[in-house]
């Protein structure tokens, strides 16, 4: 079984900050890629950033140059600092990891922590 701990979402104000956490723990072997996707009200999931155990990042067009993904391999945690945030990044977001346990190659979610961008 293998959890994952998302923190820092809450209400901020159109250009502030908010600096996304998300911990994995139990059943690990190796963990692979992690990231964070986000869901808007009536939108679909997508996806904001990734970053492999590597340290190669992607990034969704929409937060290029304000999102910056890092991740502590140590402690299989992965951030997201989120800055000039504007309102339409208003979603939930979710932590998503791709890694190996007992059960094989695995993929697990968070279970989502609430940002909101608004004056």
């Amino acid at each position: 079984q293998v959890q994952l701990v998302e923190s820092g979402g809450g209400l901020v104000q159109p250009g502030g900050s908010l600096r996304l956490s998300c911990a994995a723990s139990g059943s690990i072997f190796s963990i692979y890629t992690m990231g964070w996707y986000r869901q808007a009200p009536g939108k679909q999931r997508e996806l904001v950033a990734t970053i492999t155990n590597g340290g190669s990042t992607n990034y969704a067009d929409s937060v290029k140059g304000r999102f910056t993904i890092s991740r502590d391999n140590a402690k299989n945690t992965v951030y997201l600092q989120m800055n000039s945030l504007k309102p339409e990044d208003t979603a939930v977001y979710y932590c998503n990891t791709k890694l190996t346990n007992t059960l094989g190659y695995r993929n697990y979610w968070g279970q989502g922590t609430q940002v909101t961008v608004s004056s």
